[in-house]
């Protein structure tokens, strides 16, 4: 039987994701009415500027008062999407006391204290759902912790930030270079006034966080995602990426040791095959490659960001939420029981790309290789090319921790025939 009384929405924000959420509920009403099995009324619009014209919202709807808006308690459902720390924490703290649910879009707040906010939505038997925050349009966490729940998640590696992929799709593409390509993802919109979250890959590792988490039913906090951003990433790179049949890109990998005991979390640049699905990703898309034991290889792809697509995954929490609440049910929570310890880059086991300049001379290779013996680096490929007294040494090893590596890397400085290292990339998704 349908329920007649609607359930109450107060909406947080109303920016480029807020408006097209309150679009959709206004244009699918009765759409998300037959899917809920019951009607939602947008109950309250928390916004910073009241004055602003805002379209199809009813001016009475409009507040600058966000806490009295989720203390009303006749709230059912609480929708974040004004993103940072503060006021969203207290403000969703706020709504599961006062009786709401909440479906956010807050990356950066569930990284640094997802699990807090679990364990409160827990204390008051409500639900906290967060779709949006990771991959935009792409269902990435609903299939994480449901579909794949009794399967073992051995890895999550992908693009999940639609700016740097765009940037390193236009230099792998056009052989700019980064400033050139950061420039016209600006003038095009994908890139902020300041792009320093995305392209340092913090918004990225906030998802890798969140990812880890759920894939391994570990807490995983933003502190324990390695982060290496991508604004040194060069056309030259590319270039010997290409030589190697590869591309570049900032990637997210969460990974569960070989043997079980440990999960590790990073993002930074890597060369990865053109044969892998994950390459060929281009423009402003994201895409999560998932390694599962019984489901295998699995890839999600999709716009990750966007007023529509991130409004089309907070909708479809909300619906979710919403039949929860007419049943008297709540959906899966955080799940921590494996408690695994997350390792440091250091034990990170992985193949690297070493550019370096050096001396051409006779003897040369042969100190090279030996620091690379030292060390423990196995090298797979040299190439080696120069004149006039200067050359450029090209080396590919076989895996090696990061631990080793950097050792080996710290030797070679000091070698008087190495006159610096170019650069340094790890190969992934082989």
């Amino acid at each position: 039987m349908m329920r007649t009384r609607p359930l109450k929405v107060a909406l947080l924000g109303c920016g480029v994701v807020g408006s097209e959420v309150a679009r959709i509920m206004t244009t699918h009403a009765d759409d998300l009415t037959a899917r809920i099995g019951a009607p939602v009324e947008l109950a309250g619009v928390a916004v910073r500027r009241p004055d602003k014209v805002r379209e199809g919202i009813a001016p009475e709807l409009v507040t600058t008062d966000a806490t009295a808006l989720v203390k009303r308690g006749d709230i059912d459902v609480v929708i974040e999407v004004i993103g940072g720390i503060e006021p969203a924490r207290g403000l969703i703290t706020t709504a599961f006391e006062h009786g709401a649910s909440v479906v956010s879009a807050n990356k950066a707040l569930l990284a640094q204290d997802g699990a807090a906010l679990h364990a409160i939505a827990e204390q008051h038997d409500k639900d906290l759902y967060y779709e949006a925050a990771v991959a935009g349009a792409i269902p990435l966490i609903r299939p994480l912790r449901e579909s794949l729940a009794g399967d073992k998640i051995n890895r999550v590696m992908g693009i999940v930030n639609g700016t740097t992929n765009f940037i390193l799709d236009a230099m792998d593409s056009t052989g700019a270079g980064y400033q050139e390509a950061l420039d016209e993802a600006t003038a095009l919109g994908y890139a902020e006034a300041d792009p320093t979250a995305d392209v340092e890959g913090f918004d990225a590792a906030a998802k890798a966080a969140i990812l880890a988490g759920i894939a391994f039913h570990t807490r995983v906090r933003l502190d324990d995602v390695y982060r290496e951003g991508m604004t040194e990433v060069t056309a030259a790179d590319f270039a010997s990426a290409k030589e190697m049949g590869c591309t570049i890109k900032l990637l997210a990998i969460c990974e569960r040791a070989e043997d079980g005991g440990s999960v590790t979390a990073r993002v930074h640049p890597a060369m990865i095959p053109l044969s892998h699905p994950l390459a060929s990703v281009r423009g402003a898309y994201n895409a999560v490659f998932v390694e599962s034991d019984a489901a295998g290889q699995l890839m999600f792809y999709g716009p990750g960001a966007g007023g529509s697509p991130t409004a089309s995954a907070v909708l479809g929490d909300l619906v979710a939420v919403c039949r929860n609440r007419l049943s008297g049910a709540t959906g899966p929570g955080e799940s921590a029981y494996a408690a695994l310890p997350v390792s440091p880059m250091g034990d990170v086991v992985t193949r690297y790309h070493i550019s370096l300049d050096v001396a051409d001379k006779p003897g040369v290779l042969a100190q090279v290789a030996t620091v690379f013996a030292e060390h423990g680096v196995s090298i797979d490929t040299v190439r080696q090319s120069g004149k006039d007294g200067e050359a450029s040494l090209v080396v590919v090893t076989h895996r090696a921790s990061d631990a080793a590596l950097t050792g080996t890397v710290e030797a070679l400085r000091k070698l008087d025939t190495v006159r610096g290292v170019a650069s340094i990339m790890r190969v992934e998704g082989e």
